[in-house]
């Protein structure tokens, strides 16, 4: 059987800087406010007519195929995860596909929210491990700018939001305890309306045409304390199914990289697993939350810092709406 290696990482995001400056008058808030509750500084906005879910993964797509020293034309699969779709239907798999000029490939997407870089990653993983593919592309992006409620009575979703895309090309190996070790997904479904934005959907009578007239349902909703109560638990929970599955102990992660929801619960985290400073990566301060895209656009970061080294031992874990979590640990 063989194992997938992260051959190449890499990632976009917009030109478009957004301080919280920029955001204290719009949405009667403050630095200081944003900066406690969340540890973010600023965040990347697309730019309408020049970025989309699938021109951002293209880009960040090239990146990672020239760091893995290889061609759009080697990929032989696409998985790609998002929430913000550049279209109701087709998904922006095919949208990315036609970006490379890879007809005929097939390209799925994944609506896992947060969790959706992990879940891609272990689709990835089974696919190379059965020999099906020998490169997966795996890509998460999301464009939540324009879904956001840029008034006062949002600002405390608003704030947290961004946009960007990672990416990593996953490639098949027969070099043995190397690669993705072991994938964890969970899920449940008992809290979905804690987080969710409901419009457009299918199943109210108002079709997403109409029910455009009525905002509410369009804007994203967030139970923030409910989500902070439970993501600092599953969180934990999903990095210690990774180490107790490999029987590796905390020690011995080299880094951690967390889905870059909140400052405070990557600090929790970190606190309640004991690491050092140097073992956990964070750039919410610069990104914001950008969901299915935070974790490979901190992969491609912490690599290009050199904090991320051939042989180290790295582990991911994620938390998201639905709700989903999940981890990965990788020898890479």
């Amino acid at each position: 059987m063989y194992t997938s290696v992260m051959k190449g990482v890499g990632h976009y995001v917009p030109e478009r800087v957004v301080t919280n400056a920029e955001l204290e008058e719009q949405l009667n808030t403050s630095d200081t406010w944003i900066r406690e509750r969340t540890g973010i500084q600023e965040r990347h906005f697309f730019t309408p007519g020049k970025d989309t879910v699938a021109s951002m993964s293209a880009a960040a797509a090239r990146m990672a195929l020239d760091r893995a020293g290889l061609q759009a034309q080697d990929i032989d699969f696409i998985v790609l995860a998002t929430i913000t779709p550049d279209y109701y239907f087709p998904g922006s798999g095919v949208l990315l596909q036609r970006e490379l000029g890879l007809p005929g490939i097939g390209a799925l997407d994944i609506r896992v929210q947060c969790t959706g870089f992990i879940y891609a990653l272990s689709i990835a993983d089974q696919y190379i491990k059965t020999g099906m593919y020998k490169h997966v592309l795996v890509i998460g992006a999301e464009i939540q700018s324009s879904a956001m409620d840029m008034t006062p009575r949002g600002r405390g979703v608003s704030v947290i939001f961004g946009d960007g895309a990672g990416a990593a090309v996953v490639s098949a190996s027969e070099e043995q305890g190397r690669g993705v070790l072991s994938t964890h997904l969970h899920a449940d479904g008992t809290y979905a309306e804690e987080l969710v934005i409901k419009d457009p959907g299918s199943s109210r009578p108002q079709r997403m045409y109409e029910a455009m007239g009525e905002l509410d349902g369009t804007y994203c909703y967030m139970n923030g304390n409910a989500i902070f109560k439970h993501a600092i638990q599953r969180f934990s929970e999903a990095v210690q199914e990774a180490l107790a599955t490999n029987h590796v102990t905390k020690d011995e992660i080299d880094l951690l990289v967390p889905h870059q929801a909140n400052y405070r619960i990557t600090r929790y985290l970190q606190e309640q697993l004991e690491l050092r400073d140097e073992q956990v990566f964070s750039n919410i301060h610069k990104y914001g939350n950008t969901t299915a895209a935070s974790i490979p656009i901190a992969l491609s970061e912490a690599w290009a810092e050199g904090r991320i080294q051939s042989g180290d031992l790295v582990c991911l874990a994620a938390f998201g709406s639905g709700f989903t979590w999940g981890s990965a640990l990788i020898r890479w």
